[in-house]
């Protein structure tokens, strides 16, 4: 590992962010720190880290809402560092995404051999936090949409839809596929409600909902929203 490699110090302990700072340096790592969520999401969003070193007990949200966000867009590795020891933590932070866990006090040795650990299985590509599609610019990492300067206020349920077609932008997703994706299954999820939340989704997206240009149906398969408008 060389000096290239930056990581992101999540912790609202300075003792801590300096003891992991000097270990990062000691192994060649650069650094940054953040010490809340919010911060941590944002200089995620920004700036190109490798991984990040994340505290859970942030002063303004938990670290599970973190790495459940910095998921929605990215797969930097993640390597929570807390004090929680119990197994309900550990479960919740790895089913969120995380990659691994690691317990306050660590020893050193350890943490640097866990963040190389998940350096070496990270993706070598991961996708922008932003997207610009049909007009439209994404920003997932702070749940925005808009179009021009004009921001565009959907629903959770409607920005998960276009989440999910953005990500697929040009094909066709399926029915099935976005019951499952948005709505998870659940007893609700079903063809006609899916209907109405596109409806819902086309009124704010489309230049003309009565005459959907962006959000194309496919008669008996599903949705696809096309990479460029159409005049």
């Amino acid at each position: 590992m060389s000096g290239s490699v930056k990581i992101l110090i999540v912790d609202d302990e300075p003792q801590i962010r300096k003891l992991l700072a000097a270990n990062l340096e000691a192994a060649g790592f650069t650094h940054d720190s953040a010490t809340s969520g919010k911060e941590a999401i944002d200089l995620t969003a920004r700036d190109k880290f490798n991984a990040v070193i994340l505290d859970l007990g942030l002063p303004d949200m938990d670290g599970t809402q973190v790495v459940a966000r910095i998921r929605e867009w990215s797969q930097i590795p993640i390597l929570v560092l807390s004090v929680r020891t119990g197994v309900e933590d550990k479960v919740a932070a790895l089913d969120l995404g995380a990659d691994d866990y690691l317990t306050k006090p660590f020893h050193a040795s350890e943490l640097l051999a866990r963040l190389r650990a998940i350096l070496r299985h990270a993706p070598h590509h991961d996708e922008p936090p932003v997207l610009q599609i049909a007009g439209l610019r994404l920003d997932f990492a702070s749940h925005r949409i808009s179009r021009g300067e004009n921001e565009i206020h959907l629903s959770a349920t409607e920005y998960s839809l276009l989440k999910l077609l953005a990500e697929n932008a040009g094909k066709v997703v399926t029915h099935r596929q976005i019951l499952q994706t948005v709505w998870g299954g659940a007893p609700e999820a079903d063809p006609a409600r899916l209907r109405v939340f596109m409806n819902y989704l086309r009124k704010k997206i489309e230049l003309d909902p009565s005459r959907p240009a962006m959000i194309r149906s496919e008669p008996g398969i599903g949705y696809r929203l096309v990479e460029k408008e159409t005049t």
